[in-house]
């Protein structure tokens, strides 16, 4: 006689799809609390009732689903996590639309699609328009966001090597990984499970560590837990307009920008990449690179402002120059780490210069972009560093045409397929943002905002469109047309044109 299955079992058997939307219902019950503490009572009763109708949904499907097991196709997986950023924010911004029934639907489904994929661009540039539980909402939305690629990243991405991991794979990028010495495909549901249960936890509680050490430091507990949230996630909203905005300073600043540096490496915390092998965080490539930007750039940034100083003969002291070494440090790992956070003496750097600092330069942080298998968008260092380690490569084969490279297995691979692939990835992302450009420019956007707003979405850093620009964007300006390009553009940046080429390939499916 079989033994029956447990509730647990057979729940976490659903479709991947169908686990997300069902979480996310469940989650709705946090801002419907936080408004009736607040007394806005209608915002309440449009999550609960919202939430409400989600979590009936998802139990009436998964009973529906009884016991049969779920299909382990190669890109089953990778199909639900872009189902999820594609169709989920239209459920999400269900309690949004009834608790601000003023704006238009798609300005909502694009708000939760950049909160979602952690973006952080928003349509609604006053933050006095919306109140407090919605300012949750959006946080709460980036932060289950990042949640979702955080756990994708290792138990969806890394087995397919695509996202970034196909840098140092041997395998074809779109092609399942195998159990040592066979050929069966690993359970994916099994390593998302595990992967999951190890991760959920760090990821709370370093949000809640953050949150607390913000109150200490004097902020208000609402913008204190969006800040926390948008800072593990690297979505960069803000209740208040941007840290700028904030009570915390200085400290709240340096508080924040520790946290930022989980972004950088996943060696900060865990050694489930390649790279940890090769002798840890000191050694790991992609914080190496990392902290090489953020500690050049700024000190570029600042010779240029003391320059410009000097030249207009402006008042020199060592707290304006401290302060403006410190808004460039916070600023360039904000953007590096596409969380879009602007240091409050940002500003102050550039008044004491007398000298504007190009926004070109935070779109080519924010295109640069984090670690693998973090929750930053862009590029990804450790794509820079193949292409680097392959550029110093070709240099020495011209002085010893004959020579053997010394750089060991893992960094033989960098350097010859590694590069490939990454090469081939620039050359995507380049044409992406060609195409995403055009469009945008074909629906009245003229080409400079086309431009910022490309980099913006592709590199998932929302907060672009309103310092690399001349004068901010006005999303809400944009035509419906550029709006449908610019959501489209963000889940293309948050899952990578090889992700999306690879669900476009049926000879991946049928592997």
């Amino acid at each position: 006689m079989a033994k029956p299955r447990s509730l647990s079992t057979q729940f976490l058997k659903l479709p991947l799809f169908l686990l997300i939307f069902g979480i996310t219902s469940a989650s709705m019950i946090v801002p419907s609390i936080y408004a009736v503490s607040t007394r806005d009572l209608e915002a309440s009763r449009a999550f609960f009732y919202a939430g409400l109708l989600g979590v009936i949904v998802f139990v009436m499907i998964a009973v529906a689903q009884g016991d049969r097991s779920p299909r382990l196709g190669t890109l089953g997986p990778l199909l639900s996590l872009f189902a999820a950023f594609v169709f989920l924010p239209v459920f999400l911004a269900l309690p949004f639309i009834e608790a601000l029934p003023t704006t238009r639907p798609i300005h909502v489904y694009f708000e939760m699609v950049s909160a979602f994929t952690t973006t952080g661009a928003t349509m609604f540039h006053d933050p006095e328009r919306l109140s407090p539980t919605l300012h949750l909402w959006r946080a709460q939305v980036g932060w289950m966001g990042g949640l979702l690629m955080w756990i994708a990243a290792s138990a969806i991405l890394a087995p397919l090597h695509l996202g970034g991991f196909e840098v140092t794979s041997q395998a074809e990028p779109g092609r399942q990984e195998t159990n040592v010495n066979t050929t069966v495909p690993i359970n994916h549901r099994t390593r998302l499970i595990r992967i999951t249960r190890t991760l959920v936890p760090i990821y709370l509680g370093l949000t809640l560590l953050l949150w607390l050490l913000l109150l200490g430091g004097g902020e208000v507990p609402l913008t204190a837990l969006c800040h926390a949230m948008s800072v593990m996630a690297t979505s960069g909203i803000s209740p208040v307009g941007g840290v700028e905005e904030a009570q915390v300073g200085i400290s709240g600043e340096i508080v924040m920008a520790l946290f930022m540096l989980f972004a950088l490496s996943r060696l900060t915390f865990s050694k489930d990449t390649v790279t940890a092998t090769q002798g840890g965080l000191r050694s790991d490539p992609e914080f190496r690179i990392g902290a090489l930007v953020v500690i050049g750039v700024p000190i570029i940034l600042f010779s240029r402002h003391f320059l410009g100083a000097y030249d207009v003969a402006a008042a020199e002291s060592l707290d304006q120059a401290i302060a403006a070494l410190w808004g460039a440090v916070f600023t360039v790992l904000s953007f590096l780490t596409t969380t879009g956070f602007v240091s409050e003496n940002w500003s102050d750097a550039q008044s004491w210069s007398g000298l504007d600092t190009p926004g070109l330069i935070l779109m080519g942080l924010a295109l640069i972009g984090g670690g693998v298998a973090t929750t930053a968008g862009g590029v990804k260092l450790l794509r820079v560093f193949a292409l680097y380690q392959n550029g110093v490569r070709e240099m020495e084969r011209l002085v010893y045409p004959n020579s053997v490279s010394g750089a060991g297995v893992v960094g033989r691979r960098l350097q010859s397929n590694g590069a490939f692939i990454a090469w081939i990835f620039f050359m995507l992302f380049a044409m992406s943002l060609a195409g995403v450009t055009l469009l945008l420019t074909l629906t009245g956007a003229t080409f400079e905002e086309a431009v910022v707003l490309a980099v913006a979405t592709l590199s998932t850093t929302g907060p672009l469109v309103e310092y690399s620009a001349e004068t901010p964007i006005l999303l809400i300006e944009l035509s419906t047309g550029a709006k449908a390009v610019l959501c489209a553009a963000m889940v293309l940046g948050r899952l990578e044109t090889l992700a999306i080429i690879a669900l476009l390939t049926p000879d991946l499916w049928r592997a």
